[in-house]
């Protein structure tokens, strides 16, 4: 199961890439939907083409749900019907994302810690894991080795199958806590603790916390549930044809990929994620998510949702995906079931990767933006990553990708107003009040007017009615148009709220 595998185990990013250099992605007409729907549809249909998957199917969401989607293919070989959006794939991987926030829920509930020992929660892990920490596991921070593909065949452990390899351990590559290592075994331990921990089977607290308040009527972990019409049959290329993959039931190591859903389903989860973005930032909201081991303390689900995106141990390079910015490499963090970094076209990022014998799948939140684009295929490890970012920036240069503007507080606009009153009058101590004890130890008022008096003589008049851009809840930018130039501006309060800094500069 790869978390991300821009390039899978099994299928390098570089092959990815040269699969899709061949495509290119003219930006569409202004407006025009029906080009762009196309666009999309074409960048998957040609991806499933030379990956010869037999068929995928794919997204694009929104905070309100599903806006576009597609199919490509066929569900099955055999009988040749054609993938719809109904069609159950396995999501192998992108699975975590479940447990991670079955983990956090409990401990927003306060039933346990980050940084609780594992073995408080699963008591097979005290003679040979005794320091392992539920947050080590949650970032693949534990020191066990990486087990793609071994992981995905131990699905159909049983559950007493599962506590003897607990008991009887697993050796460590390296010490816990020095490095990022991907763990399918840790995921399944993290489900044994979501078990333990809330009383009730893995799959019956996701089933209750996710699947049944989402209306994901169609999402299950036991594959062999899934009615055959509706099942998109998992298929590897091998000898020039696609053979069927043996059919793995749901077992110990379902936490780790197990989720069996469709396009419409999957689309609702995505949907609940964004909706933790934007965060607010009124007096009493408990925004603190962070891997402290202490309870998160979520004002409310929203919190617990951005609590997700916090990344956990070692930081790592990777190669951008997709053809855009080639040259470009992301610095990403694992953090509770998806990565987390920052790209140099999308800004803020999460994202995850499913492979599994059969199925390939990749999603990607652009969270500032309230998007999301995923894609699932039902060919052996194929996950559809690079045509998931190719569509992302097809959407970013069509302008419907732009992040969420920032909310005016009454303290940013009250400081403002103070700002244009500064400038109006000349004079730096025009408003003693809105001034923070540091403004007039910094720079004296005769030097405060001198400068003012300077600006004024080289731009003219200006235009200082334009609009302030909220950067946060305390500071902004502005640009003033003038005679003979523009100003730029940039305002920052301290925590009494008043002005701590204000920056002036001829453009």
């Amino acid at each position: 199961m790869t978390d991300l595998a821009f390039a899978s185990a099994r299928m390098t990013f570089a092959a990815l890439m040269l699969l899709a250099i061949g495509f290119s992605t003219p930006a569409p007409a202004q407006n025009d939907k029906a080009q762009n729907d196309r666009q999309i549809s074409a960048i998957f249909a040609d991806w499933m083409r030379d990956q010869r998957a037999p068929g995928l199917c794919w997204g694009v969401v929104t905070r309100a749900g599903l806006v576009q989607s597609g199919c490509e293919g066929v569900q099955d070989v055999e009988s040749a019907t054609p993938a719809n959006a109904d069609t159950a794939f396995r999501i192998a991987s992108m699975s975590k994302a479940f447990t991670a926030y079955g983990i956090l829920t409990l401990a927003d509930a306060g039933r346990l810690r980050l940084d609780d020992k594992a073995a408080v929660h699963v008591p097979e892990l005290a003679g040979w894991a005794p320091d392992v920490t539920v947050a080590q596991l949650l970032h693949h921070m534990a020191g066990f080795v990486t087990d793609d593909p071994w992981g995905d065949r131990q699905q159909v452990l049983t559950e007493a199958e599962f506590t003897a390899m607990l008991k009887a351990g697993v050796p460590f590559h390296r010490a816990p806590g020095l490095a990022y290592e991907y763990s399918n075994f840790g995921y399944a331990t993290l489900g044994r603790i979501v078990g333990n921990v809330s009383g009730k089977p893995y799959q019956a607290f996701v089933r209750e916390q996710v699947f049944v308040p989402l209306g994901m009527v169609s999402t299950t972990y036991e594959v062999r549930d899934v009615p055959a019409a509706r099942l998109a049959k998992g298929y590897r290329w091998e000898g020039q044809t696609w053979v069927p993959e043996p059919v793995m039931r749901d077992g110990a190591f379902g936490a780790m990929g197990g989720v069996v859903t469709t396009a419409n389903d999957y689309a609702k989860w995505m949907a609940h994620l964004l909706g933790g973005w934007p965060a607010m930032t009124e007096p009493g909201a408990r925004l603190r998510a962070k891997d402290t081991g202490a309870r998160l303390r979520a004002k409310d689900k929203a919190a617990l949702l951005r609590a997700m995106g916090n990344g956990g141990g070692q930081p790592h390079e990777r190669p951008r995906p997709g053809v855009d910015a080639p040259g470009c490499r992301m610095m990403v963090i694992y953090a509770a079931g998806l990565v987390s970094g920052r790209d140099c076209l999308l800004g803020r990022v999460l994202f995850h990767s499913g492979g599994y014998p059969g199925y390939g799948s990749h999603m990607l939140l652009l969270p500032d933006a309230g998007v999301g684009i995923f894609a699932f295929s039902n060919r052996t490890y194929a996950a559809p990553v690079a045509p998931v970012w190719d569509v992302a920036g097809l959407l970013q240069r069509d302008g419907r990708i732009v992040a969420d503007a920032v909310p005016m507080s009454d303290a940013l606009a009250a400081g403002y107003a103070a700002a244009q009153q500064i400038w109006a009058s000349g004079r730096i101590d025009a408003v003693p009040d809105m001034l923070a004890m540091n403004m007039l130890m910094d720079q004296s008022a005769p030097r405060w007017a001198a400068q003012l008096a300077q600006l004024k003589a080289d731009n003219g008049l200006c235009d200082t009615a334009s609009p302030i851009r909220p950067e946060g809840a305390l500071s902004g930018r502005f640009l003033w148009r003038c005679t003979h130039g523009r100003i730029s501006g940039q305002l920052l309060l301290a925590p009494t709220r008043q002005i701590q800094a204000l920056r002036l500069t001829r453009n």
